[in-house]
């Protein structure tokens, strides 16, 4: 009887042992997307889009932080497709990363793959969308991302909260006219409106029976999750009357920033706080064009519309806000990006890399590519749009880089990306010798041991006129803005202003207009991983590269194996629109269309 005899104290700790348990677990959860073309009409005018699960924006997808996802994806649409889940680590596992030829092929035609999404350091706000042409106009959706169960938000718990996906509209077939701009060397399609939840708002034609309404009650806090899933803008977003604050950017949280309104950029996400304290009444939440270009300017404003609840007269027109900054105020769009911080306490503490072990700086500009590289002399020689990093312009291999090596196949990529332009130069003058401007197209990646301490400093350029603000989007990572100003970076002085402090953790973050900006990292999850600016047009004319993080020395410092159904790398010789003289080494998702 001895021997069986347990004590309380034993038992008491169990329970306390279950408890915890119980509290840090991690759950599964499974979602089905289904692609497919939907007729819409917007702007008087009826489309065919592809969307998933037949809405617009797509499924949100609710976790905690530490769980897993499966996402099990039916293409019944025309052409190739991938997703990308944006912001998500994906420790080990870039298999079920998405962005197309870098970690897998196309899902074609009415064949799946499932993903499976690692939830581990995030908190707060990401999403998902397609990562292959510009299909992400329309295939795109928010991830929450709640705190572990057992513990809470680092603000007050809100009474509520919002999903606010804002969007961009285009007219016709998106994919087809951007592959025909390709082709033709010419500037890519414009937006024609700015989406809040999928819908124009009050001031596009034909939309104001549509236009998206949330109901508030007066003297409650919600929490707003907006995501940017703009294709080629950044964008100001402001609400009548009310102040914002925000307090999470890509799912981290930063220092509470009182506001009456945000610059966001196209892959960011925030979290926002908005108390509902005004008159009752009906307040307009708008979203306008941030242009930093000699480029087109899209005068239009995507609305929505905040209804308190209780009994007032509507007959009046919502309230306008008119905080909301006009397309070109530089000023207030850096003014806000400067002030954001990361949290940096106790519980959310901040691991900024201090030992730096390797250093890029990385030139991103505006180029052309010429038909004959010797003999272009000016731009009336045949030249065509690109862009680039270090002067390389990136080409898609026909086979992925993530299986070319992690097979060892040879031919698809090589592994000499410039740590430093090859020709340094007066990068924020203008009128730049036309000889700068021409690029070369490669598939150069830059190979990094793993646990290397990275700095990497990003210099605009005023290259064929074409300076302005570039969304740096990289995969499988958040990075510390540690610096960020205008000019050309000087190595001596610039250092010495970096904040080691607080900076903002950040998956996605803007490169100032003839600016630089400095971020470090460390390199401690393996795989092959995508560098982008996330303005799709510069996606498409090559401002991209590749980083493969070698695996470390144990199972969990590896690469996972990869799952037994990826998408085979099929690559049709048809159909090729691709800005490149020649499709040796080249592909594009439009080449699995079905005939």
């Amino acid at each position: 009887m001895e021997g069986r005899c347990i004590s309380w104290l034993t038992i008491l700790a169990s329970f306390l042992l279950l408890g915890q348990f119980l509290r840090v677990r991690a759950d599964v959860h499974y979602y089905d997307f289904t692609l497919k073309e939907m007729n819409v009409t917007k702007l008087c005018v009826t489309e065919s889009i592809l969307i998933v699960n037949d809405l617009f924006p797509g499924p949100v997808i609710r976790v905690h932080k530490g769980d897993t996802l499966y996402v099990n994806v039916t293409n019944k649409g025309d052409y190739g497709v991938t997703i990308h889940w944006h912001g998500v680590r994906q420790p080990g596992n870039p298999w079920s990363d998405g962005p197309v030829f870098i970690t897998q092929c196309p899902i074609l035609p009415g064949s799946y793959f499932t993903y499976e999404v690692i939830f581990s350091q995030e908190e707060g706000t990401l999403w998902w969308h397609a990562h292959s042409d510009w299909t992400r106009a329309t295939v795109n959706g928010a991830i929450v991302i709640a705190p572990k169960e057992g513990t809470t938000f680092p603000f007050p718990k809100p009474d509520g909260e919002e999903v606010i996906v804002l969007g961009s509209w285009y007219r016709g077939n998106l994919n087809k006219e951007v592959n025909n701009a390709m082709a033709n060397g010419s500037d890519v399609p414009h937006s024609g409106g700015w989406l809040i939840n999928g819908e124009l708002g009050d001031f596009a034609n034909c939309s104001s029976e549509t236009t998206y309404r949330w109901s508030v009650d007066y003297g409650k806090t919600y929490l707003l999750r907006i995501v940017n899933a703009v294709n080629d803008d950044q964008n100001f977003f402001a609400i009548a009357d009310h102040n914002l604050t925000i307090v999470g950017l890509d799912a981290a949280y930063i220092k509470p920033i009182v506001t009456s309104y945000i610059m966001i950029s196209p892959g960011q996400t925030m979290d926002v706080l908005l108390t509902a304290n005004r008159s009752l009444g009906h307040y307009y939440m708008a979203s306008r064009q941030f242009l930093t270009e000699s480029a087109y300017v899209n005068m239009d404003i995507g609305s929505a519309i905040i209804e308190y609840t209780g009994d007032y007269n509507f007959s009046s027109s919502p309230i306008f806000p008119e905080n909301l900054p006009v397309a070109k105020d530089m000023e207030r769009a850096m003014r806000f990006t400067g002030l954001i911080r990361s949290l940096a306490n106790e519980d959310y503490p901040v691991s900024v890399p201090l030992n730096v072990t390797t250093k890029m700086f990385i030139v991103i500009s505006m180029n052309y590519l010429c038909e004959n590289r010797t003999n272009c002399q000016d731009t009336t020689d045949h030249v065509i749009l690109a862009s680039s990093m270090n002067n390389i312009s990136w080409a898609n291999p026909t086979v992925d880089v993530l299986q070319a090596y992690y097979r060892n196949i040879s031919g698809y990529y090589t592994t000499n990306f410039p740590d430093w332009p090859s020709v340094m130069y007066n990068f924020t003058a203008q009128d730049i010798s036309f000889d700068f401007a021409v690029t070369d197209q490669a598939t150069k990646v830059k190979v990094l041991n793993y646990n290397e301490s990275v700095e990497i400093v990003f210099q605009g350029t005023d290259l064929i006129a074409g300076s302005g603000v570039h969304p740096m989007h990289m995969h499988g990572y958040s990075f510390y803005v540690v610096g960020m100003g205008q000019g050309n970076f000087d190595n001596e002085t610039d250092p010495l202003i970096y904040n080691l402090v607080d900076p903002p953790k950040a998956n996605t973050f803007i490169v100032p207009k003839n600016g630089w900006l400095a971020i470090r990292f460390v390199a401690d999850n393996p795989g092959v991983w995508f560098w982008h600016c996330h303005f799709d047009r510069h996606l498409s004319w090559g401002m991209d590269t590749v980083f493969i993080v070698k695996n470390g020395n144990t199972e969990e410092t590896s690469i996972r194996p990869p799952p037994s159904n990826m998408p085979a790398c099929i690559f049709n010789k048809h159909n090729i629109s691709i800005s490149k003289w020649s499709d040796n080494n080249a592909g594009d998702d439009q080449d699995y269309l079905e005939e």
